[in-house]
């Protein structure tokens, strides 16, 4: 068992979003990239194949956060390991994570890239993050509950710099893959969207599973597909893909969400005047 204290003024800190009130809270995908890196430097003979996160209170970006590694199976080929990740004591989100030593191939292939317009011709978005240039195909605005279409997101993502080690690239990757699965599902409903989001909708990211399909390298854009597949009795189900520029395949990941009304006992917030 190894132990990963973070502090949130620390290089490794959290980025927080702002919660709809008072709180910043952080990325349940940023929990799930620092859990990846965890493992990795726990298991370091071994590289990171998937990832399953689910997400059970929310975690306060200004205040320390434990990521305790236990280690369930380490063999020649292939190791797992669950993380759990508390704050104040409390658990916060667990993560089960399957590693492995990788061997040459026997047979190899992939799903093809979408066809969709490239990264020159796709709309900036308004996502701030150091290093990063996002654009959407075809979507000016992913939170507007106007912007309907069908259910399915394409976004390009620029890295500047791209981790030349394999477990921050791989926690680079899986940072993005919660960040508009809500958007996409509720894209196909005419006057609901994520802007509403802790007004007159109650969100949340619940659960995010990853799969890197080595060799996990690439340089220049990365294009991230969104599907989402579901939508009812308060959940939603969305599956997505991440290829290279060139096309090639570097990872997969499902994700559910939360999509209710706020509950009786919560005060909805006014939705502001322009969405």
């Amino acid at each position: 068992m190894r132990i990963f204290d973070v502090e949130p003024d620390g290089p490794s800190g959290f980025v927080g979003v702002s919660d709809g009130g008072a709180r910043q809270v952080v990325d349940g995908t940023q929990l799930l990239a620092q859990a990846l890196v965890a493992t990795a430097k726990t298991l370091p003979d071994k590289v990171v194949r998937s990832a399953h996160a689910v997400f059970s209170r929310a975690v306060d970006a200004t205040a320390p956060v434990r990521f305790t590694v236990d280690v369930t199976h380490c063999g020649r080929s292939m190791a797992s390991t669950v993380v759990a990740v508390e704050q104040a004591g409390r658990r916060c989100a667990t993560v089960s994570v399957l590693a492995d030593a990788p061997t040459e191939d026997l047979v190899r292939r992939h799903i093809p890239r979408p066809e969709v317009p490239g990264p020159t011709a796709a709309l900036p978005a308004n996502m701030p993050m150091i290093g990063r240039d996002l654009r959407i195909v075809g979507v000016a605005d992913v939170n507007d509950p106007d912007e309907v279409g069908p259910p399915e997101l394409h976004a390009w993502l620029h890295y500047d710099p791209v981790p030349e080690r394999d477990d921050l690239g791989k926690a680079l990757l899986a940072h993005f893959t919660g960040h508009l699965s809500v958007s996409t599902t509720l894209r196909a409903h005419p006057g609901i969207g994520t802007a509403q989001a802790h007004h007159i909708l109650s969100t949340a990211v619940m659960t995010v599973s990853v799969r890197f399909h080595e060799p996990v390298e690439w340089a220049g854009w990365l294009l991230y597909t969104h599907e989402s597949i579901q939508i009812g009795a308060g959940m939603s189900c969305v599956r997505g893909l991440v290829h290279t520029e060139s096309g090639r395949l570097l990872a997969s990941f499902t994700q559910e969400a939360m999509i209710r009304r706020p509950r009786a006992d919560e005060a909805a917030l006014p939705v502001p005047a322009r969405l």
